[in-house]
């Protein structure tokens, strides 16, 4: 027998022990893998956290301290959002194949029609065994990183800059002596804030696209969750 046959006919489903215990073999396997690169990206997050609270805190203490590490741990911030959204696409692999095993095999047991596995609507998890590939762009994991989390603290970061500049120690007697305050070395004031609000402005834009292609995404685990016909 060739390595292309299997002793299945086209589409019949197998019912047997060895292969329902292999399955959950497999199952335990992808959810555990998920769940570690789900922990390695409330890590990053964490450090995002951490970071901005001791820039503020550092920028905050006292009346000559300068707003620069407030501006440091942003730019520190997109480098987690970048590793984030990499390690994002990761965790996104392993949470398709756990959920297709949970959609092909576990919904049926649940619904009582026993552990039968169609083959014809197993081959979106045997495809992605042989061509692994990532389930999401780059770009849509930062997006989805940046609603769940970023966004909120490069938000912060951008308010408490704003504030630093404009009423602490003392509230600026005008929008010249502010922008004066957030000169950045050789870069004027008003060129620090137009950067940074146009990376903000970006950022949502980012968030809002990420959540409409979200919205938008047919999968190819959407079949299991369509009404069979007479059910």
């Amino acid at each position: 027998m060739s390595d292309d046959e299997v002793p299945q006919k086209a589409g019949e489903p197998i019912a047997g022990s060895k292969e329902i215990g292999a399955l959950a073999h497999l199952y335990r396997a992808e959810v555990y893998r998920s769940t570690i690169w789900r922990q390695r990206l409330d890590m990053t997050t964490n450090w995002a956290v951490v970071s901005t609270g001791i820039a503020l805190s550092v920028s905050f203490a006292s009346a000559t301290a300068s707003p620069l590490p407030i501006v440091l741990v942003g730019m520190l911030t997109v480098m987690f959002l970048f590793l984030e959204a990499r390690r994002y696409r990761y965790f996104m692999v392993w949470k398709f194949r756990a959920r297709l095993l949970e959609l092909a095999v576990m919904v049926p047991i649940l619904r009582g029609r026993g552990a039968i596995i169609p083959q014809d609507r197993g081959s979106a998890l045997s495809d992605d065994y042989i061509h692994p590939r990532h389930r999401i762009s780059s770009f849509r994991a930062m997006g989805q990183r940046l609603r769940r989390n970023y966004l909120w603290i490069f938000i912060i970061q951008y308010a408490a800059y704003l504030a630093k500049i404009w009423i602490h120690p003392i509230e600026a007697s005008s929008i010249e002596q502010a922008l004066e305050r957030a000169h950045i070395g050789a870069i004027p004031g008003w060129l620090a804030i137009i950067l940074g609000t146009c990376l903000l402005i970006f950022f949502i834009t980012l968030t809002a696209w990420a959540w409409v292609s979200e919205k938008a995404d047919k999968t190819k685990m959407a079949d299991y969750l369509d009404p069979e016909p007479g059910v």
